[in-house]
């Protein structure tokens, strides 16, 4: 008599647990400074459909070079990552297109490639007019791996009013001295021919904005594996850190520039974010 009872409950839990879990759309938006169209992926977690939940934390998650929005999306080895991150830590997750090699800057030799103004601007607003954000700084961070690594740390040195605290995972932090021909003809393309443009280069690494990143006060989280070919760089960024005694994680952990080491870091960055607004809220 209790069997047809206990599937029908089986069944139910199994609905709940199917329907109550993190949703992801995609976003397309208009780019005024760009005169474009770019997409967006957006995973609010579960709960957020309830009348009354909300607003939520906003981190925003950058993708490397040669990738789109739907990197984070689709290819770390766990596929639905983002989506249990965001129902395991209550916050909407924001996946912006970056460009095929845009290096996150609004560039000052094409106009087609204005990714600091979208990014900061453009998506951020239409982030917070669509969805259930909060809108404030303390609520808000930006982490991302390889080029957007890099574009991570440098959207939050240059824009500090906007987030609370900023990660860079196997972070391209130096494109000053990038030895990679094709990486270096990428930069080119956004910040002119490098001989002509030295100091443009320098003034646009990472690890030459070390007393922008101090002044910012934004919370830092820098990691990076052991095999990278990137570590150098990573290990020279947390030199000058703590030579400028600017408080910062640094971690330094087994694996390569592959997407098993970044879809296992970024638990650590989500922890490290939450810990920080925990703190200033008390």
């Amino acid at each position: 008599m209790m069997k047809p009872l206990r599937c029908t409950l089986t069944l139910l839990l199994c609905l709940y647990l199917f329907t109550a879990q993190a949703k992801v759309d995609t976003l397309v938006i208009q780019s005024p400074s760009m005169q474009k169209t770019l997409k967006a992926g957006v995973v609010t977690p579960d709960g957020y459909q309830k009348k009354k939940s909300g607003p939520y934390p906003v981190l925003y998650l950058l993708h490397g070079y040669s990738g789109n929005f739907s990197n984070w999306l689709k290819v770390p080895p766990q596929k639905d990552l983002l989506q249990t991150m965001a129902d395991k830590y209550q916050l909407i997750i924001v996946t912006p297109d970056g460009g095929f090699s845009s290096w996150y800057y609004d560039s000052p030799v094409d106009k087609q490639s204005q990714y600091e103004t979208f990014i900061t601007q453009e998506l951020r607003q239409e982030i917070e007019r669509r969805y259930k954000a909060i809108p404030e700084r303390s609520a808000r961070f930006i982490s991302g791996l390889s080029m957007g690594g890099h574009g991570a740390l440098y959207l939050s040195a240059r824009n500090p009013e906007l987030y609370l605290a900023a990660g860079s995972m196997s972070g391209a932090l130096n494109v000053s001295r990038s030895e990679s021909e094709k990486l270096l003809k990428s930069i080119e393309a956004v910040l002119g021919p490098k001989p002509e443009n030295m100091e443009r280069f320098r003034q646009n690494s990472v690890v030459h904005m070390v007393p922008e990143l101090k002044q910012s006060g934004v919370h830092l989280i820098v990691d990076c594996g052991v095999a990278d070919m990137l570590l150098e760089d990573n290990r020279e960024l947390h030199r000058r850190l703590v030579y400028e005694k600017v408080p910062h994680e640094y971690i330094e952990r087994p694996g390569a520039h592959t997407w098993a080491y970044w879809g296992n870091a970024l638990e650590y960055h989500l922890l490290f974010f939450q810990k920080v607004r925990e703190g200033v809220a008390k």
